[in-house]
């Protein structure tokens, strides 16, 4: 059966990972939407070129933006799909939700990979990025839970939205996942 899933869950909790693996195992097409629009200035298409200009301005790229390289990939996919990083708040959720009404292709479910801050902060200095330091990961928890949490609770009144908790090896938490999606 075609699955159409968005992973939630705060920087560090394993949602790229976990979405490769249940990509491949389900054939579903990933969407993470920082490739997505990577992808579309590298082969300087006309949404590239502005995203492009956006980023060299130190300026976010529009939901208006997001959302069309998104609905062109879905416009494109015949099978299942799994969104990774997007939507990222309510706003976004609502757009989301009327572009996917539009091409006919509603959300199955919403996984939130959920996992204590302790662990993430362990978990995200030890990746080594130079960005990661303590200071800067607790205060992007920060505002991971300020933004996500009416984004959980919106999902949750839909009713689509399941967690998972995201501590442990990466097997068991597919497995998880894959109990979750059916």
């Amino acid at each position: 059966m075609t699955k159409r899933l968005i992973f939630l869950g705060p920087p560090g909790a394993g949602k790229g990972t976990q979405a490769e693996r249940i990509c491949k195992i389900r054939n579903l097409l990933h969407l993470s939407t920082g490739d997505l629009l990577r992808a579309e200035v590298t082969a300087a298409t006309s949404l590239g070129k502005e995203a492009e200009d956006l980023m060299n301005k130190g300026e976010l790229v529009s939901d208006e933006i997001v959302l069309s390289i998104v609905e062109k990939k879905l416009l494109l996919a015949n099978q299942g799909w799994l969104l990774d990083g997007f939507p990222r708040n309510v706003s976004q959720a609502e757009s989301l939700g009327t572009l996917l009404e539009k091409v006919s292709q509603p959300i199955d479910l919403v996984i939130l990979l959920e996992i204590d801050d302790e662990v993430l902060v362990e978990r995200l200095i030890a990746r080594g990025r130079a960005d990661d330091n303590e200071k800067v990961i607790r205060n992007r928890l920060l505002v991971y839970r300020e933004k996500t949490s009416p984004l959980i609770n919106y999902y949750t009144k839909l009713g689509i939205l399941t967690s998972v908790q995201a501590r442990g090896n990466v097997e068991d938490i597919s497995e998880l996942i894959e109990e979750k999606i059916g």
